[in-house]
């Protein structure tokens, strides 16, 4: 006769991601720095590891939905996180004023 053992639940792995945010600084005097500062403090918020930052600078949108915003400073941060962590920082992020666009892929 053999003995079953019983097996925990796998603990929530890490994942890799990948994020690009659109900053909307207009109207403001604070730098993209700080920007990128208060975005790293909302991922570790959601518990998420940051690998990678890169300023990609101010960049033309392809389609402009607004006359008066025709273009906007994209930054890219690379991270681990728990699988939930993207939905909780969208919602973290979505009455920030100064984020206009994320976009989050997996690695």
């Amino acid at each position: 006769m053999t003995a079953t053992t019983a097996t925990k639940p796998a603990a929530t792995a890490n994942r890799a991601y990948r994020a690009t945010f659109i900053i909307d600084n207009r109207g403001t005097e604070d730098t993209i720095d700080k920007f990128i500062e208060d975005i790293k403090k909302e991922l570790a918020a959601v518990k998420a590891d940051i690998t990678a930052t890169q300023n990609l600078g101010k960049r033309d949108f392809v389609r402009v939905t607004d006359a008066k915003f025709t273009n906007g400073v994209y930054v890219q941060i690379d991270y681990t996180a728990p699988a939930d962590s993207t939905a909780a920082l969208k919602e973290r992020l979505r009455l920030n004023n100064a984020v206009y666009r994320i976009f989050v892929e997996s690695l």
